[in-house]
């Protein structure tokens, strides 16, 4: 699952990132003053290195997905976003060998959920690799958003780079509503197809938390006895209402 932002006319799921927000507790911090905290410094590490093997990986599949491209230049066009994509990875590598975690093993407990993820949504065709990437991948960045606005400053900053859109999501908008348009009966399986994206990613993300407890009760803003299911509730409310407005960019029923 890559991490992407939507376009410009797509509200993210959660704006509590946003730098206009009075942050509190661990998140007016820096990283010098949070990490102090083992917990804390545990939960980092771990969202860096989901983050570093899902960049990883959506390097690999935008590759893959330039061979379904149907013209040169749609081609040449993932390939820049592939490069984008591995230039945050490095930032990433770089960031958790700076804070004293070795990368590969960072990123070695998300391989196999994130691997399975992509295994069981492997796109038949260019449209739908062009949806899994606007629809899963902007899931995934809503959730990552909702965690960034729980970290310290330095980790938020990086974060937030890292979710920096490569311009994927207003290609996909623009190739699949001009695929819609040309075949209205094109939209009936692309709107079926992304409603199994959403739960596949939604059931993704949610263990990802259930199965890291550093990282679940930072999330539920550091409740003692760690996973809150009402607090992430809330949030899987606010991703999915942001996937309906999505949705409706492509010219599909949610």
């Amino acid at each position: 699952m890559r991490f992407m932002t939507t376009p410009d006319n797509t509200p993210d799921a959660s704006d509590t990132a946003d730098s206009t927000v009075e942050h509190t507790g661990v998140a007016a911090q820096d990283w010098a003053q949070a990490s102090a905290d083992p917990q804390y410094r545990a939960a980092v590490v771990d969202l860096l290195g989901a983050l570093a093997y899902g960049e990883l990986a959506a390097f690999e599949r935008l590759a893959e997905d330039a061979k379904l491209a149907p013209t040169l230049a749609d081609k040449a066009e993932l390939a820049k976003m592939a490069s984008a994509e591995f230039h945050h990875y490095e930032k990433l590598r770089d960031r958790l060998t700076e804070i004293g975690a070795e990368p590969t093993e960072a990123m070695e407990p998300f391989v196999a959920a994130l691997d399975g993820f992509h295994k069981q949504t492997a796109p038949s065709d260019w449209l739908e690799g062009l949806v899994k990437a606007y629809v899963g991948d902007s899931i995934a960045s809503d959730f990552y958003r909702e965690v960034a606005a729980r970290l310290d400053s330095d980790s938020r900053g990086l974060v937030l780079a890292v979710l920096d859109d490569t311009g994927h999501a207003s290609f996909a908008v623009e190739k699949v509503r001009a695929a819609i348009d040309a075949d209205p009966r094109v939209g009936g399986r692309l709107a079926l197809w992304a409603r199994r994206l959403m739960g596949e990613a939604l059931s993704q993300s949610q263990r990802v938390v259930a199965d890291r407890d550093a990282l679940s009760t930072m999330l539920v803003g550091g409740v003692a006895d760690g996973f809150d299911l009402a607090e992430v509730g809330k949030m899987f409310s606010r991703i999915t209402e942001a996937h309906t407005k999505r949705m409706a960019a492509l010219g599909l029923a949610a």
